[in-house]
């Protein structure tokens, strides 16, 4: 616990920000793994759609800072590596 009144004072700060940057973070995190659900599925045009929305989010989220930004950039890779390789394979 914390004894001084300014550490009282960030512990309170630190909840408000905790709670305020949760709904990024779930978004982010719900969206692509609703792209990944998709992508499993086979259901290529709604996570097109689904993986546009995931970046967006991923952007916000690191724009904000609340992700890091090469962080929010490594899984829209991996999120479009995934959906290019699926809609490569239906091609064939």
């Amino acid at each position: 616990m914390a004894n001084t009144k300014s550490a009282m004072k960030n512990i309170r700060k630190s909840e408000r920000r905790r709670e305020r940057n949760r709904v990024f973070r779930a978004r982010a995190r719900t969206l692509v793994k609703q792209t990944r659900r998709l992508i499993g599925d086979g259901e290529l045009e709604q996570a097109q759609s689904t993986a546009q929305l995931a970046a967006k989010a991923l952007d916000k989220a690191a724009q904000r800072r609340i992700i890091h930004p090469n962080n929010a950039s490594r899984r829209k890779s991996r999120l479009m590596k995934e959906l290019n390789q699926a809609l490569k394979e239906a091609a064939e």
